[in-house]
């Protein structure tokens, strides 16, 4: 009877075809309104629009999906193995991340050297990628809050900086007339956006998993609307003519901009070259980013460190131990904010101008993928991922067309063969003898 029963049951092959045809059938069906029918403009003498079918487009995707399927569980297989077995990546020790950071400091250090000006563009953006992500990495890795309007905390900073230094040195109240720098406006605008972290982590306090995210996601595209909607900070336009930093009070222009008053490179006797702020910038970038690197490096070590990554494993063993959730989120979202008010203020004075769009949902979900790729809650793998993040969007034109559908393949991919990225932070372990 049981090998009755066992003959009768369809074979895993066929079983795979069947699912594959489903799913071309549904593919066929999702892609007929959108890439079967188009309208056709009309010839003279005819007025009206007409539908056209291309269903070979149709037939295309169907087939794609249906070989995809078939040979999907054969694929997946060996993805695993792959990742499991001789080429998987290692658990990074503490001296081995130690190890890993002196060697990217030491190549961004030579490609300030030896690169050429798209480069230090690149390691520019590479740093404000790596100190957003080690916010982010805060909330997301040690707290295990999902976080996705990151880029609301982004722009905050941003703004405060062009505010403070655009629209607040035109505005004149009386007799007074502020006139502030990158570097005084630098810890208002990381109070400010520390600021605005401790309020959302108010009314989220409660809040875990989906509607956590929903909420945050909420919160950056209220940002974003009210910056495009607000003369104050410029509108759809944003704010333009931000002001660069300068070297211990000196501008790295080539006139200054207050009469009778040296530039930098007259103080030192040099000939005035662009590529220069290029360089104090990535420099600025650098010093950020090793700041930022120390901050998350002592917090982890920090028993506010243990604490947070005790509320993501399990917030009410979190409470049994007589620690304050509702505190830790709090300080969580405080410090997240204060690394992207810093990152928001260096790109602000990098452009030289914003706009609302720089700063959109796909900038939160580009960071959140520079943390997962990396490794939730690994130093160096969170700066490897905001390495690799800003090499991609620095790319040419042809990559941004299909930038989200490589990124989705990246993640689809990291998922199989490496869910917990690629560079994930080994702890030390006690093995009691029994």
């Amino acid at each position: 009877m049981a090998s009755l029963q066992n003959s009768s049951s369809p074979s895993p092959m066929a079983a795979n075809a069947k699912n594959a045809a489903i799913s071309a059938l549904l593919a066929a069906l999702m892609l007929m309104p959108i890439f079967g029918w188009r309208l056709v403009p009309p010839k003279p003498p005819e007025i009206a629009l007409k539908l056209s079918y291309d269903w070979h487009i149709i037939l295309i995707g169907a087939t794609i999906v249906f070989f995809f399927q078939l040979v999907r569980p054969h694929v997946m297989g060996r993805m695993a193995n792959l990742g499991s077995g001789r080429f998987s990546l290692p658990e990074l020790t503490p001296r081995h991340q130690q190890l890993v950071m002196v060697l990217l400091l030491v190549g961004a250090l030579a490609v300030m050297l030896l690169g050429s000006r798209a480069d230090i563009s690149v390691g520019q953006q590479a740093m404000i990628y790596v100190v957003l992500a080690l916010g982010l990495n805060i909330i997301v890795g040690f707290g295990g809050l999902l976080a996705l309007g990151y880029a609301g905390f982004y722009a905050i900073g941003a703004y405060t900086y062009a505010v403070l230094n655009v629209q607040m040195n035109q505005a004149s109240f009386g007799a007074l007339q502020f006139s502030l720098s990158f570097w005084q406006c630098l810890p208002l605008a990381v109070l400010i956006t520390a600021f605005a972290g401790f309020i959302l982590g108010l009314p989220v306090l409660r809040l875990r998993g989906d509607y956590l995210a929903i909420v945050t996601l909420g919160f950056g595209e209220i940002i974003r609307i009210q910056a495009i909607n607000s003369d104050f900070f410029g509108g759809p336009g944003g704010i333009n003519g931000i002001g660069k930093p300068s070297v211990f009070g000196y501008e790295m222009a080539r006139r200054s901009s207050e009469p009778g008053v040296q530039t930098f490179h007259e103080l030192m006797g040099w000939r005035f070259d662009t590529i220069h702020m290029q360089y104090y910038l990535y420099m600025i970038g650098i010093v950020f980013a090793i700041v930022a690197v120390f901050i998350a490096i002592r917090l982890s070590r920090m028993p506010l460190g243990r604490a947070l990554e005790a509320m993501r494993e399990d917030e009410i063993a979190c409470r049994s131990l007589g620690l304050n959730p509702t505190a830790l989120k709090l300080i969580a979202f405080t410090l997240g904010a204060a690394f992207a008010g810093a990152a928001g203020a260096l790109f602000a004075a990098k452009q030289g101008n914003i706009s609302p769009e720089s700063f959109g949902f796909l900038e939160s979900v580009l960071i959140l993928v520079a943390v997962v790729v990396g490794g939730m809650g690994s130093l160096v793998g969170v700066i490897v991922g905001g390495i690799l993040i800003a090499v991609l969007v620095m790319m040419g034109s042809g990559f941004a067309e299909y930038r989200m559908l490589y990124f989705g393949a990246i993640l689809v991919v990291m998922m199989i063969w490496r869910p917990q990225g690629l560079l994930p932070v080994g702890r030390r372990h006690v093995k009691v003898k029994s």
